[in-house]
């Protein structure tokens, strides 16, 4: 009955009357369980139970007498207070899966040192409000999951004895002091380690040996220092890889790319440094698409030759709706039982101007978040050729020169912040080929000219602009004179866009203008012959000196 649009009130004794049930599945409905029975019940013996978003606000009572039960899902309910130490006793020999997740628990009746559940696979306490330290799972245990809650203290290293542990999630937690070193136990089998927003210190440790199995490696918003091991390269699976939001003091790490199934890189707000050199070859990072170096302390040219060679950042499809995750698979023989897991990985990055969680990746989202560095120069054309980037954020850096007209070839991008540098010149009228583009900010550089007018430059707010006070326009309370506010029609060069059609004057005054221009060409050309400019400087001034031979050159 899960997965429907059933409402109302039911009693549990009601299906508990029936003695040869044994799968109950109420989940994904509008109903409302009753789950006190009665005292005199005789219940029958399950297999599976499930009960997710029921409004439970406690542990069923029939379930202390269950034997048999394979799999116990009582996720997202009102359950809250201690988890009860016959759960742990009840069908220990037979459970499987066991769902807590989303609810209000606080902590254990009677902790155990180690659950006793001795087949169980997977374990979900997640996302509710537990307190003390980790629990240690059965030593059976293959997914464990337990973020998001207030656990606190560090890891014990009975944790290490769970040799088959596939998923480590306990991030968003309390949990402090290092890595433990037997982590290394976990070479064979290891494929998710997520230690998110914790408090672990010291260096990251050198746990990483050849042949692991790691896909995702999550240490950000913790407290480690020290370098980036480089044993990490061993990880020849790895996807994802977060150590932000430490206190590493490294340069790049440069031979990352020889992992060529890495797809995202964050390593922001810490303190790397120095300049990022060539790339060794031109199949470094192959599959990357997502790189967060800001808030450090990078200096030197943008690295414009990585641009060239990012394959994955080009002609992404955006249209794809499948997300970044790890799939596990595991078989209870003795039960004849298979449990597909798949795991959704996350992020947090600064995304339009604003922190935001990711709770799923999609697998064509393209980020490029260098600012807040000191990155100097220009920004060089290579970047043109990331044709699937979807936000480019280069902002509070040292940045000169102009905007590169080719971003207005980045059909793709949705949010584009250049703000905070010395950039120049005008704002290219190409940008406004960026059909889809929600955020734009160029605000405290010195711009000048006009603000291009039409397409999403009519959705985007004036503080977008603010600090450059050579820019005019609609959004500004600095107006722009019709011949500046005009927009080419199509690619002619700014020289051309000065020209005025003839038809606008009358064919007396052109022939006057040039009678004027042909006298001004012979003086010229006699200056030239007799290589003596001063003549022309002391009647004209030294700024009109070339202006006129360009005119005739255009006559």
């Amino acid at each position: 009955m899960a997965s429907n649009n059933l409402s109302g009130v039911v009693k549990l004794d009601t299906f508990l009357e029936l003695k040869n049930l044994e799968f109950l599945r109420l989940s994904n409905n509008k109903l409302s369980v009753l789950s006190k029975t009665s005292p005199n019940a005789s219940p029958p013996r399950l297999i599976k139970l499930r009960l997710v978003s029921r409004n439970l606000t406690s542990f069923p009572d029939f379930l202390r007498n269950q034997e048999g039960l394979q799999i116990l899902d009582l996720s997202f309910n009102h359950l809250h207070g201690l988890i009860p130490k016959w759960l742990w006793e009840m069908s220990k020999k037979t459970l499987l899966l066991i769902n807590l997740s989303h609810n209000s628990l606080t902590s254990f009746e009677e902790p155990p040192l180690i659950l006793p559940c001795t087949n169980l696979i997977r374990l979900n306490i997640g996302n509710n409000m537990l307190r003390g330290s980790l629990p240690i799972p059965p030593l059976s245990t293959v997914i464990y999951l337990v973020s998001n809650n207030s656990l606190e203290g560090e890891i014990s290293p009975l944790l290490c004895n769970v040799s088959f542990l596939q998923v480590l999630d306990v991030s968003y937690n309390n949990l402090s002091g290092m890595i433990p070193q037997c982590f290394t136990n976990f070479r064979k089998s290891l494929a998710i380690l997520d230690l998110y927003a914790n408090n672990f210190s010291g260096p990251i440790p050198r746990i990483w040996r050849s042949g692991n199995k790691l896909h995702l490696i999550n240490l950000g918003r913790n407290k480690f220092y020290g370098q980036v091991p480089r044993s990490i390269a061993r990880c020849t699976l790895l996807q994802y890889l977060d150590l932000g939001d430490n206190q590493i003091q490294d340069t790049f790490p440069s031979w990352l790319g020889v992992l060529q199934n890495l797809r995202v890189l964050i390593l922001r707000s810490n303190g790397f440094h120095g300049t990022i050199g060539a790339p060794r070859s031109d199949s470094v990072f192959p599959e990357l698409h997502i790189i967060d170096l800001s808030s450090n302390m990078f200096t030197g040219l943008l690295p414009s030759k990585y641009f060239k060679i990012w394959n994955a950042m080009r002609n992404l499809s955006a249209e794809s709706l499948t997300y970044m995750h790890f799939i596990s698979t595991v078989f209870a023989v003795e039960y004849n039982y298979k449990y597909r897991m798949v795991y959704n990985y996350s992020m947090t990055l600064t995304n339009k101007g604003v922190r935001t969680k990711f709770t799923q990746v999609s697998e064509v989202f393209t980020v490029i978040d260098f600012s807040c560095n000191r990155f100097q120069g220009e920004i060089p054309d290579s970047i043109g050729n990331l044709k699937g980037l979807q936000v480019l954020n280069l902002s509070n850096n040292l940045l000169v020169g102009q905007i590169p007209l080719v971003i207005g070839s980045l059909s793709k991008l949705e949010a584009l912040d250049l703000s905070c540098n010395k950039l120049v010149g005008r704002i290219p009228w190409q940008l406004k080929q960026l059909n889809i583009l929600a955020v734009f900010n160029v605000s405290h550089n010195h711009l000048t000219g006009p603000i291009p007018q039409g397409g999403q430059f009519n959705t985007f707010e004036s503080s977008s602009f603010d600090g450059n006070l050579g820019l005019c326009g609609n959004l500004l309370s600095i107006k722009c004179e019709d011949s500046e506010a005009s927009s080419p029609s199509s690619s002619t060069s700014e020289e051309h866009e000065d020209l005025v059609p003839i038809s606008h004057f009358g064919w007396k005054v052109v022939l006057m203008g040039y009678g004027f221009v042909m006298v001004i060409g012979v003086i010229i050309s006699q200056i030239t012959i007799k290589r003596k400019p001063h003549w022309f400087i002391k009647i004209f001034g030294v700024k009109q000196w070339k202006r006129p031979i360009k005119s005739v050159a255009r006559w």
